[in-house]
């Protein structure tokens, strides 16, 4: 099987997390975590900006809705995403407003969102689809104009720039993700990047149960015995383990896994270039470094391609389920034409930085061969 994701790991990674089970004594969050977020925030290059890493993305963004909303206030969101940002919007007492998407973009829709502000809208949750932010300059026209908070959720776009800047360096809020199947990995891993003081101490303080400053003793090797707790925590916080993982994946990125990503991304474009029944989303790669490569495939073929692909042995998803479709967030009591008719055509093709030439070209003939059948029946 081509796998549509995997993990790129090996001796170094493996050597990190034994150096900190050797030398380090302390499994939990500490040192290590510490020097992680200094290397992501060096990296990014925002110097105003502080980095807290949790231990998954929808951590980071559950913590960061909480830091900036309270309970019953409204987020915008594209439905078009994973759960995982509904989840997080939900899981703080916040309500996720279901938005359409630009179909050639898969980003939000600011025209429908500015249909759905209502007395209680708080945030805007700008997803960078397929590591895409979209129009990031109107987003932040659009917060402004309606005294909205940001909150980028850019799980898929770790080392992508804006405008020549890198993602994390500049706005309001941003979580990225360190899953296995990212940009980068620590194993399971997520990051807060913001520069708002109150922010910041609010997500530091909740990654660990919400015991005031904790975060300071924990990178002295010390904790916290007398405390107190203002707000509602959680264990969230990442560990020294998976923070020596993310340090190697952070050192390989720029050299071998960024440059391959792209590479494949644009090689996926210039074969389908034209082709009949395929749309590309708009986008760069180079600016974008592609977490996953999602193609359009029209008049109805999404699902023979599909299961054309899987039997030749190529993985291939769709992402995502529009939320607004499921149970928990209404079940399609309201109608997004847009983002239905996107989702019936999305289909998500192999990538990764492990991902072989022989393969890659393998899955491009597979889906040519598809579409010159489909267009001869």
């Amino acid at each position: 099987m081509i796998h549509i994701s995997r993990s790129v790991v090996g001796a170094a990674e493996l050597e990190a997390m034994g150096r900190v089970m050797r030398e380090d004594g302390y499994l939990g969050m500490g040192r290590e975590v510490r020097a992680f977020e200094e290397e992501v925030r060096e990296y990014l290059g925002g110097q105003d900006r502080s980095v807290i890493c949790l231990n998954s993305g929808t951590a980071a963004l559950h913590l960061a809705v909480q830091a900036v909303t309270r309970p019953g206030d409204e987020v915008l969101v594209q439905s078009l995403t994973f759960v995982a940002s509904f989840q997080a919007i939900s899981a703080a007492g916040a309500v996720p407003v279901a938005c359409e998407v630009y179909p050639d973009t898969v980003t939000l829709n600011l025209e429908d969102a500015a249909q759905r502000i209502t007395p209680r809208t708080r945030a805007v949750m700008p997803v960078h689809y397929a590591g895409n932010p979209g129009d990031l300059e109107a987003i932040y026209g659009f917060a402004r104009r309606y005294g909205l908070r940001v909150i980028e959720d850019a799980a898929h776009a770790f080392g992508c720039t804006y405008q020549g800047r890198k993602i994390g360096s500049f706005g309001d809020l941003a979580c990225f993700s360190f899953d296995g199947l990212k940009n980068i990995t620590s194993g399971e891993g997520g990051g807060v990047v913001a520069s708002d003081p109150r922010v910041i101490q609010s997500v530091q303080d909740a990654r660990l149960l919400g015991v005031q400053r904790d975060t300071e003793k924990r990178y002295q090797g010390a904790r916290s015995w007398e405390f107190d707790v203002q707000q509602q925590g959680y264990r969230y916080h990442m560990s020294n383990l998976l923070a020596a993982l993310g340090r190697v994946q952070l050192r390989r990125f720029e050299g071998e896994f960024k440059p391959r990503r792209i590479e494949l991304a644009q090689k996926y474009r210039v074969a389908f270039t034209g082709a009949g029944d395929l749309q590309l989303l708009q986008g760069d790669p180079g600016p974008i470094v592609p977490h996953i490569f999602p193609i359009r495939v029209l008049n109805g073929k999404r699902d023979g391609l599909r299961q054309f692909l899987l039997d030749r042995k190529i993985e291939c998803g769709i992402h995502y389920k529009p939320n607004h479709l499921l149970s928990f967030y209404g079940g399609g009591q309201e109608a997004l034409p847009v983002t239905e008719r996107v989702y019936e055509e999305l289909l998500t093709l192999p990538l990764h930085a492990g991902l072989r030439d022989d393969e890659i070209d393998y899955a491009i003939a597979s889906v040519i061969e598809f579409l010159s059948q489909a267009a001869d029946c």
